[in-house]
């Protein structure tokens, strides 16, 4: 594992994975890439063989620092600091949230070669002031497990599998981290990324989708392909909101390398 200082000074964790042309991965809501999402380290893993591929903790998770107050072009800045890590330029695939800020990122000007971008969440509704605050107070109270649960609940998983969730290993650490869900919200919420930023960026662009996701995740990677001049969609069979590192390794690769 290595660190790189971003612009403010907050310490960004990553593992660096493989030899040849630098990819980076950016994980969405409640992810900490380094160690704890196993899918992102799969995924390293299998590109590894033809790409240098670099993995990292957002701001506020895992082995990463965090400085507030929290803004957006801090993310921004701390994705900047990977790609130059990475040489100065890298293709860059981002995750849900993370595929919000790598199009953030390149509307921006970041030195972003390709894109692909799995489900990335448009806003539904106009911001709510009081759920913000709500879910700050919740944190401060100690009830994160509150805050991870309206969240699962809102991007449409069953409550089954929240309630199986709850009993895995896997819960405490969501928990740990529910407070950046506050950061992903700042990152998806902005209407005007896909009424006017995304319209200049003319980066090579695949957006992915599963064939088992909600209809709002997969009506999302449809508009998503829309807003940006130059990309595709493509649906891969899958699991809700997510993909086997088996089946989504082949299709990055083949678009990353042509």
């Amino acid at each position: 594992m290595g660190k790189v200082q971003s612009s403010d000074g907050t310490p960004i964790a990553y593992d660096r994975h493989g030899d040849g042309p630098p990819v980076i991965l950016v994980g969405g809501a409640l992810t900490s890439a380094l160690r704890s999402f196993p899918s992102f380290v799969r995924l390293a893993a299998l590109l590894s063989s033809t790409f240098t591929v670099f993995t990292y903790d957002r701001r506020g998770r895992g082995d990463s620092g965090d400085t507030a107050p929290y803004a957006v072009d801090r993310e921004v800045e701390d994705l900047e600091a990977l790609i130059a890590v990475a040489g100065g330029a890298a293709a860059v695939h981002g995750l849900s949230s993370g595929a919000v800020l790598a199009v953030e990122a390149t509307a921006r000007g970041a030195a972003i070669t390709k894109l692909t971008l799995f489900e990335p969440p448009l806003p539904q509704d106009e911001p709510d002031p009081a759920a913000a605050v709500q879910r700050s107070q919740l944190i401060a109270a100690g009830r994160r497990g509150e805050v991870v649960k309206q969240f699962l609940t809102g991007i449409g998983l069953p409550a089954q599998a929240i309630a199986g969730l709850r009993q895995t290993p896997e819960w405490p650490r969501l928990e740990a981290i529910a407070h950046t869900l506050a950061y992903d919200g700042a990152i998806t919420g902005d209407r005007a990324l896909w009424t006017k930023r995304a319209r200049s960026v003319r980066t090579p662009t695949l957006v992915l989708d599963s064939d088992a996701s909600s209809q709002y995740l997969r009506a999302a990677a449809q508009a998503v392909s829309q807003a940006l001049p130059t990309a595709r969609r493509h649906t891969v069979a899958g699991g809700f909101h997510d993909v086997p590192a088996e089946v989504l390794a082949p299709v990055l690769a083949e678009f990353l390398a042509a």
